[in-house]
């Protein structure tokens, strides 16, 4: 179970990034979209903070994904 935990940490944290840097967005722009501090975004970043879920819907919006985009391993897919 705990393996399972880092690994979503770090899908988040993979798939945040990955969708900033897409978006032209500094780590600091991304925080202020979400409301959140430049350095927790940071920890998001590197798995290891644990978001809320309101912090989790806040980063999908700021990053125009979906939660479960959020959360998905792209290389697994939906289905799997």
């Amino acid at each position: 179970m705990k393996r399972q935990f880092q690994s979503i940490k770090s899908t988040l944290a993979n798939r945040v990034r990955d969708r900033r840097k897409e978006l032209g967005l500094s780590q600091e722009a991304m925080a202020d979209l979400t409301g959140i501090d430049r350095t927790y975004a940071s920890q998001i970043e590197r798995a290891v903070a644990n978001p809320s879920l309101e912090v989790l819907v806040n980063i999908g919006n700021a990053l125009d994904l979906d939660v479960v985009d959020l959360l998905l391993d792209q290389a697994r897919g939906r289905n799997s």
